[in-house]
This record gives structure tokens, sequence and C-alpha cells, in this order.
């Protein structure tokens, strides 16, 4: 069969023209839509891993507000120089069970927020590796609300049989430090 000119030409236009009618379909309606429905997939995966936290979160509830109470009575006392009186009586006890010898005792309050300030302490003890490890133990076991910022430890002689600590601890009190701001 042998197609005239202008039947051809005609042919040729509609295939052409449905190519490009094609092509703006893609571009104006399906890469669109691809692209939103990608889109929408992706926010649909972290809405639900979202909605899986706060369901954790839910469970976990009654023990996380069970924990917070538990930090909260363990917490330094409101009254700044009774959690002064109260952690440095603690050191002296932790050092005496110990047979650690306590240099100095240097408490410094720190501003925090308007709901909490620190009590930050720094302790110089002597003694063995032992009796140092027995105190640094009790420091980090204590019911107090304490976490140990830093350790050194220094030899006093040859064999290094005496050592020297040096401690860094913060004390958590949930009231704003008085004074000037």
């Amino acid at each position: 069969m042998k197609l005239s000119a202008i039947p051809r030409q005609k042919l040729l236009l509609i295939v052409a023209g449905a190519a490009i009618g094609l092509l703006i379909l893609d571009s104006i309606v399906l890469s669109p839509l691809t692209k939103a429905w990608a889109n929408r997939s992706t926010e649909i995966v972290r809405l639900q891993k979202s909605v899986t936290e706060g369901q954790s979160l839910l469970e976990r509830g009654e023990r996380l507000r069970a924990v917070w109470s538990e930090m909260q009575t363990q917490a330094l006392p409101k009254d700044a120089a009774k959690a002064e009186q109260d952690l440095i009586s603690a050191f002296d006890r932790w050092g005496r069970a110990n047979n650690v010898e306590l240099g100095s005792i240097k408490p410094q309050w720190k501003r925090g927020t308007n709901s909490y300030s620190q009590l930050e302490c720094r302790v110089d003890a002597t003694g063995s590796i032992s009796t140092l490890s027995r105190f640094l133990y009790e420091v980090e076991k204590s019911t107090l609300a304490l976490r140990v910022d830093s350790v050194e430890l220094t030899s006093r002689d040859e064999t290094g049989q005496k050592l020297t600590l040096g401690l860094l601890v913060s004390g958590l009190r949930f009231t704003a430090l008085e004074g000037r701001k």
C-alpha cells in the first residue's frame, strides 16, 4: 500500500501532535502527581514514626514520671547553705568511711535557668588506688543528684602507692540561684 504525500503529512502531524500532547501531559499532570505522591509517602513514613514514638512515650509515661519524681527528691535542698552543708558532710562521711584524706573541698554555685542551679564542688583527696576508687564509687552511687564532671589522679611518691585525686562534682538544685542576676 502506497500512501500519498498529503495523508502521510496528516498522519505525521497527528503523531507529532500526540507526542507533544503526551509530553505536555507528562510535564503538567504526571510528573507533579508522581512528585506529590513521593512527598506524601515520605510524610506518611515520618508521621507513622512520630506516632510510634508518641505511643512508646505514652506507654513509658508512668515510669518516666516516677523516675522524674525520684530525681526531684534526690536533688539538693532548696536552701543554699543547707545544700552546701549536705554535700560537704557527704564528702566527709565518704572520706572517713574509705580512709581517704580530704585536702580541700571548694563549693561554688553556678547559675542555671530560672528553675535550677548547680553546686559545683572541687574536692582534693589523698589515698591509695583502692581507697580512692572506693571513695569515687561512693560518690557515684550516692542518692544525691550528683554528676562527676572530671577526675584527675596524680602520684605523690615514686612507687605510685600514694595518689592525689582531683574531683569536680556538680550537684543539682531545683531552685534558681539567689542574688544578683
